[in-house]
């Protein structure tokens, strides 16, 4: 049997305050899924009303035979870095039994603290995405000897939030160093 090679993974996990959907997620969502760049592996829509009532949404694009496929890959990876040989075993068998409840990423206990936490009037998606436009990258760097070490999402959000400590710290460094100068003057 061939090794099946999946891409990156990325769990999103957004609240909405206030939430006004329209279905322009759920078509966002469906063009880059046709369109062949990310797979849905997982997603949970919760939505809690003002009164505290709780309505949800699942989806997958896994078939029966990859959910198993999938549960018994991560089950067997996060076992290994647990528990060796044998704790990939175990956790092989327990992610294909998961992936059998058709829980195959967010857990019941994921969803439950999430419901827990959003306030009335809102809501919560969690997705779990595969990258497929990823594939033959990763393939092409293992085949180069290259190890993935970290990787991590950077938002343009986050590059103004660090753009604008940079200028304070600048900012700061230029004024101290003025200050000896006016000092010695």
């Amino acid at each position: 049997m061939a090794e099946v090679m999946y891409g990156p993974m990325q769990l999103l996990v957004i609240v909405f305050d206030d939430p006004d959907f329209h279905g322009q997620i759920r078509r966002e969502l469906e063009s880059v899924m046709e369109k062949g760049l990310i797979r849905l592996i997982d997603l949970v829509f919760l939505w809690k009303d003002v009164d505290g009532n709780v309505a949800s949404l699942e989806a997958t694009q896994l078939d029966e035979e990859e959910r198993m496929r999938f549960g018994a890959v991560v089950g067997g990876i996060m076992g290994f870095g647990a528990g060796g040989e044998a704790g990939a075993l175990e956790g092989m068998e327990a992610g294909a039994l998961a992936a059998a409840r058709e829980n195959y990423g967010i857990t019941d206990e994921d969803i439950m603290e999430i419901t827990e936490a959003i306030p009335e009037n809102s809501a919560a998606g969690l997705l779990i995405i595969e990258h497929l436009w990823a594939k033959k990258l990763k393939q092409a760097i293992g085949d180069a000897g290259g190890v993935l070490v970290t990787q991590g999402m950077i938002t343009p959000e986050l590059l103004a939030l660090v753009g604008a400590e940079l200028a304070e710290a600048v900012e700061a460094a230029d004024k101290k160093e003025q200050e000896p100068a006016a000092a010695t003057a």
